[in-house]
């Protein structure tokens, strides 16, 4: 957690003072903090627990502690400073545990060495002990502000018997920059610095009565009522807390505390992803499942009395299905992803697949699937082509993919713009020629050299050649779609991993579709003029004929839910009046 612990004080003679402070730190140590050890002083003590290592180191420079005199230094000089101001004497070396888990560092002194961090760390601490405090002077409360972070304060007592009062003033204070989980993080925080202080006043109160048994000061003070009062504290109007606990120990307990407790309360809470509206692909895969359903109601209500098939049965059924042209279509959007799930792979990627057609087979095929030209791919191994289809589909909606993976004959272009065919199946000359069709022949290689091995496991490609061909090649100078150059980039780009192109084709899919919406709203629910709807697409960043195309058959995979909705909003009476 990105945040800073403090324990404050408020001296009776130099006002609101910071004692101790634990900071975060994800990189190397700032200045001061065990850049500057010694081999003979870089640990003196070092203690495991819970995956974190604590050590204590010397730094080369402590302003903070009054070990340097330097103006430039944010801490206090050392004459402004008393024992009840002091927490670490001059020269102490601090405190630095390390996260053996995270690689994160808990560094502990009096005050943060980085003089923005020391201005808010002061700020905090004086309006935690004077004008931001709860009724009764004790309890925990918020405040802050953008600028100076946010703050969860916890004012308390502590039993002096020399104090003014019997008590002296104390605070701990949490500050972030995250408002959000600050609050979150409140009754977390509440429990366990409370924890904190019950354990402080509870070493305090012993010290207390045993002073108090051995030497009343009220008694004491009443014989000296009438001594002025600035000349009765001069005696002894500052006691370090180490004293009013009588425990030597203490600020190491203390950066244990702190430092536990940044780590456990970093821990608890976890960031989740809220997605909020669902995507249109989301809409299209439900609403394909939907359809799905009530198909298989409708054809288990039509059997009526007759035996339902077995397991078994059923599983045949799947692999029949997908022999069946007409059923395939239907079924293949839906379940491709569990028959693909339970088949090896032999084309892993997008990159994968550009290396093994060469990059400018590559790019007429892409070109292709993203216009919505029906792609054809002719081979004796259906797994190769139903793998080549998982990857391809991968660059359009959901709802632009219609598949036949593997048929004895040829389908139109309407049915399916991915079609799978065993070697023998005779296309029709008009789609050999078509600048709307692309056909990939997998051939057997005559020599295993054809195709080069980048890997052990793709000796199954290393028997086959590649042929891509169409009616309409794609010129090697023209420019294409914007989202193909793009595509290509994120491809060729080796410092992006494959999870991380995966992504980019994601976000890339969901910047067009939100294209694709706006301009069907502006064309087919608004019926703008065609010179309006130029100057949206060139708004859009889509006036290239390509992209026009492109965003065109986009269209088509809008789901049914979105474009009802839109229809509705049209023809409902409240649209009608907020236009007029």
């Amino acid at each position: 957690m990105n945040a800073i612990v403090a324990l404050c004080h408020f001296c009776e003679l130099h006002g609101p003072r910071t004692l101790f402070c634990t900071e975060v730190l994800h990189s190397p140590l700032p200045q001061g903090a065990g850049n500057g050890d010694s081999p003979g002083q870089s640990e003196q003590a070092e203690d495991e627990e819970g995956g974190i290592q604590m050590s204590s180191r010397i730094r080369s420079h402590s302003p903070a502690e009054g070990a340097s005199a330097d103006s430039s230094s944010p801490g206090p000089k050392k004459s402004d400073m008393c024992e009840g101001c002091r927490s670490l004497a001059a020269g102490h070396p601090g405190y630095v545990s390390h996260d053996t888990e995270t690689s994160i560092k808990y560094v502990s002194h009096q005050h943060p060495n980085h003089p923005q961090l020391f201005s808010i760390v002061r700020q905090a601490c004086v309006r935690s002990l004077s004008c931001e405090v709860c009724p009764g002077r004790e309890g925990p409360i918020f405040f802050g502000d953008e600028q100076h972070g946010f703050v969860f304060s916890h004012t308390f007592f502590i039993k002096d018997s020399l104090a003014r009062g019997f008590q002296r003033w104390y605070s701990i204070i949490t500050i972030m920059m995250d408002r959000i989980y600050l609050i979150n993080s409140w009754p977390f925080l509440l429990v366990k610095i409370r924890g904190i202080i019950d354990e402080l006043q509870g070493k305090a109160l012993k010290v207390f009565e045993a002073e108090q048994y051995g030497c009343p000061q009220r008694a004491q003070r009443m014989n000296t009522a009438f001594t002025p009062f600035l000349h009765q504290r001069n005696g002894n109007a500052a006691r370090s807390l180490t004293s009013l606990t009588s425990d030597d120990n203490l600020w190491a307990c203390l950066h244990t505390s702190f430092a536990w407790l940044l780590k456990a309360c970093g821990s608890r809470l976890t960031e989740k992803l809220l997605e909020g509206a669902p995507t249109e692909d989301t809409l299209v895969q439900m609403e394909k499942l939907a359809d799905l359903k009530e198909e298989s109601e409708g054809w288990d209500g039509s059997e009526g009395e007759e035996e339902k098939p077995s397991a078994q049965p059923d599983v045949v059924e799947g692999r029949e299905l997908t022999k069946c042209p007409t059923d395939t279509s239907l079924m293949s959007d839906c379940s491709s992803w569990n028959v693909a799930s339970r088949r090896l792979s032999i084309f892993r990627s997008l990159r994968h697949m550009r290396q093994v057609l060469g990059a400018s087979a590559f790019r007429m095929l892409a070109w292709h699937v993203l216009m919505g030209n029906q792609v054809i791919w002719k081979a004796r191994d259906a797994d190769l082509v139903q793998s080549a289809f998982d990857i391809l589909r991968s660059m359009l909606p959901v709802g632009c993919v219609r598949i036949i993976p593997y048929s004895d004959r040829y389908e139109e272009a309407y049915r399916c713009n991915f079609l799978g065919l065993s070697p023998h199946v005779h296309i029709p000359p008009h789609i050999l020629s078509s600048e709307f069709a692309v056909i990939v022949e997998v051939r057997t290689a005559t020599r295993c050299s054809l195709y080069p091995v980048l890997f052990d496991d793709e000796q199954p490609l290393s028997k086959y050649e590649f042929v891509v061909t169409s009616g309409s090649p794609v010129a090697a100078d023209r420019v294409g779609p914007t989202i193909l150059n793009k595509i290509e980039a994120a491809l060729t780009n080796q410092n992006l991993s494959v999870d991380v192109v995966d992504q980019c084709l994601v976000c890339l899919k969901e910047e067009w579709m939100n294209k694709v919406k706006v301009l069907f709203k502006f064309t087919k629910v608004d019926s703008r003029p065609k010179e309006d709807t130029q100057k949206l697409l060139s708004i859009l960043g889509a006036a290239e004929e390509d992209n026009v195309k492109l965003l065109k058959f986009w269209m088509t995979g809008l789901s049914k839910t979105y474009k009802s909705h839109l229809m509705s909003t049209v023809r409902s009476p409240t649209s009608s009046e907020s236009r007029n």
